[in-house]
């Protein structure tokens, strides 16, 4: 029987090719998006790829959205949730930012994936289940040594202290939650010049997750598998 996974934010980038690399490894998955178009590239992955896909919408930083996904998905249960989204935010400094842009910067990366996981970690495989939330190196405080993209570090620290509490609250559970870091990756996100292409990335990151399937550890770890620091 196929393993199934459900990754939220699935229509570009790192969330689609971690839906083709988990098919094509024979996952039955489900993929999320917010919009027609992002359905339709996640429907297009169906073709070509070994496992089956599914698509569902959702918005995770609207509270009402991720509520009825949850109500959609009631009953299933999943051996993996990744949840991806996420975005740069504006480039700007604590003095020039305003506060919706603010706001809007830390629901998004930091406290929509987290109360999406609240809302998904009942239908988490016990014992062998993974929850990942894909993170940034840019959220780890002890090597935010140089500066530059401050809010954006910030938001990523904060997600990556509401996983810890939240791996925390939910140890009995005994599913693994996993903080990723998937390097500086050739998206929309990382630009052209980013060091990392998209299959090289995820094709890490199943390996990462499918390793902490039998290892049981809960971490902060690189698509390479190194852990980082907090």
């Amino acid at each position: 029987m196929a393993q199934t996974a459900l990754v939220v934010g699935a229509s570009r980038g790192i969330g689609l090719g971690l839906v083709k690399e988990l098919a094509d490894r024979g996952w039955e998955v489900t993929g999320t998006a917010r919009s027609a178009d992002g359905e339709k590239a996640i429907k297009g992955v169906a073709n070509g790829h070994g496992g089956a896909v599914h698509v569902e919408t959702v918005d995770t930083a609207d509270a009402a959205s991720a509520e009825s996904l949850r109500e959609r998905l009631a009953g299933r249960m999943f051996d993996l949730v990744v949840i991806n989204a996420g975005v740069s935010g504006p480039s700007k400094n604590p003095r020039t930012v305003t506060h919706d842009e603010f706001s809007h910067l830390f629901i998004t990366n930091s406290l929509a994936p987290v109360r999406l996981a609240e809302l998904l970690a009942k239908q988490v495989t016990p014992k062998t289940g993974v929850i990942g939330l894909m993170t940034s190196q840019l959220g780890s405080v002890e090597q935010a040594s140089a500066g530059g993209m401050e809010l954006y570090r910030a938001s990523k620290a904060a997600l990556n202290s509401f996983t810890r509490s939240f791996a925390a609250r939910h140890k009995e559970a005994g599913f693994t939650t996993l903080s990723l870091h998937p390097g500086w990756v050739k998206t929309d996100m990382g630009g052209p010049n980013a060091a990392v292409d998209v299959e090289t990335s995820v094709k890490g990151l199943v390996d990462v997750i499918e390793r902490a399937q039998k290892d049981r550890k809960d971490g902060y770890f690189d698509y390479k598998g190194d852990t980082l620091p907090w």
